[in-house]
């Protein structure tokens, strides 16, 4: 008894050693969890200018971070845009542009693309995705295979129906508000299956619940993992149509059923930032929040506002890849605003300055390091162009500066969707420094600036065709 004192003492230093190697641990290598909703528009936060939805807690990561105004997607729609997040890469690099994936699709991000789940997890962190993937149903490229350890949700959106995507209920705002004011709906008129890891547990998945449940798998794998760098990629598969949230907060009032998702994604980021302080990890982890694309607009109070910006979803115009986006961690100054350019394309080669662990060589990819924007040390972006692709993968624009252009092909009866604005062939220019919403088109009267533009934009798109990389296909 009298000697424990003294050994005590002895395991002092020791003690203090090993406290002293897991902060530089944390420091070295810090948490991150990318939080990333689906078809939220700009205006639908309340920090970014949002009088009708409440966002408290996604709010507190402008508070206590930063807010990103000129944040971009490399895409309008979902699968693109979300293998760009993941690779670094305009979606045409790794053969991901040509729309959105379905059921009956036979491709897939290819597992020898390099996700941020890989340079992670190369690194020794763990690492998850709960929520919706939308890169290939198939086993051979569902997140397993591209870097994650585990992987709880939809493969796709959850407007699509396992097998063939067959059997849908009737859309449109009409439509959706039937399907709000029956929430069972869910599990009587849909067939969007639920994945764990490689296999399908539950057909139709519920998605009343589907929000809470990612949000607690996190949570779960958060609290498991606490001891060890981890990486978790939320992408919720709201506020996409259909909408649904669990019965125990629901408004009745199809009117407000885009609030009350939005409201309810909120809670729940809320739950997972409570989580990370009484851990003691808010300050060793990196949180972003950002969205895949525009707000669909024709689905009316069951889309979002793209806010100050010009339409949404599917078009190359600001409200459909410009989108809001705060982060908090270690290093970044609260309560402040980046107005420079960025983007999801961005987030790999930063997260790898970060870590301090380079990229592959020899993968050519088009993200740039903005560690210096996230921490504010930086007055410029690195990043002072970027190229507008359309939903179905042709180059269409590019931003240089404030400048804009746009040059749209003429559409054809053949190729016109209903319901679409007429085009007879456009060439726009904006400067998005005087006209954020994109009403004045200037190009008349700056021809060489048209001109230096649409050279820069075609010999960019030029060099990514001829380098592309081919996507996963099933033969």
């Amino acid at each position: 008894m009298p000697n424990r004192p003294l050994n005590l003492l002895l395991f002092l230093p020791v003690l203090a050693a090993v406290a002293l190697a897991t902060s530089f641990t944390r420091a070295a290598r810090p948490n991150f969890i990318i939080i990333f909703a689906d078809d939220q528009g700009y205006g639908d936060l309340s920090c970014f200018g949002s009088k009708t939805i409440k966002t408290p807690n996604i709010d507190r990561l402008a508070t206590e971070g930063r807010k990103f105004t000129s944040f971009m997607v490399a895409s309008p729609v979902c699968t693109p845009s979300r293998a760009a997040l993941l690779t670094a890469c305009y979606p045409k690099r790794v053969g991901m542009h040509q729309h959105v994936l379905f059921p009956a699709s036979k491709k897939g991000l290819h597992p020898e693309e390099h996700t941020i789940a890989d340079h992670l997890k190369s690194q020794g962190y763990a690492t998850a995705c709960f929520g919706k993937w939308h890169l290939g149903h198939h086993p051979e490229v569902l997140p397993t295979s591209n870097g994650f350890d585990t992987y709880f949700g939809i493969p796709y959106s959850n407007d699509m129906n396992h097998p063939d995507n067959k059997g849908k209920p009737r859309g449109g705002a009409e439509g959706m508000d039937l399907l709000w004011k029956d929430p069972t709906s869910t599990l009587t008129k849909w067939k969007t299956p639920l994945f764990e890891d490689e296999k399908i547990v539950e057909l139709p998945v519920d998605q009343r619940t589907v929000t809470r449940r990612y949000t607690q798998k996190a949570i779960d794998f958060v609290k498991a993992h606490r001891d060890q760098p981890f990486f978790v990629y939320l992408p919720h598969s709201m506020p996409h149509i259909p909408l649904y949230v669990p019965d125990d907060v629901r408004d009745p009032d199809p009117k407000n059923a885009y609030i009350n998702t939005i409201e309810h994604i909120d809670t729940e980021v809320g739950r997972l930032l409570d989580v990370l302080n009484g851990l003691k990890l808010t300050e060793s982890t990196y949180v972003i929040y950002t969205t895949d694309n525009g707000p669909w607009l024709s689905f009316k109070h069951h889309g979002g506002s793209a806010g100050p910006l010009r339409d949404g979803k599917g078009t190359t115009f600001e409200g459909g890849q410009r989108v809001p986006c705060v982060m908090r961690g270690p290093g970044i100054p609260a309560g402040t605003v980046c107005n420079e350019l960025t983007g999801t394309i961005d987030i790999l080669p930063t997260i790898a300055a970060i870590t301090n662990a380079p990229l592959p060589a020899g993968k050519k990819i088009d993200g740039l390091d903005v560690s210096s924007l996230w921490t504010g040390k930086a007055g410029k972006s690195p990043r002072d162009e970027f190229l507008h692709y359309t939903s179905r993968g042709e180059v269409e624009g590019i931003r240089k500066g404030n400048w804009k252009l746009l040059v749209k092909k003429q559409r054809t009866r053949r190729n016109q969707k209903k319901n679409a604005p007429t085009n007879s062939g456009q060439v726009l220019l904006f400067d998005l420094g005087k006209d954020l919403g994109e009403l004045n088109n200037v190009a008349g009267q700056h021809p060489d600036i048209v001109k230096d533009l649409r050279q820069r934009m075609e010999a960019l798109d030029k060099e990514i065709t001829a380098n592309a990389r081919v996507p996963w296909t099933r033969d």
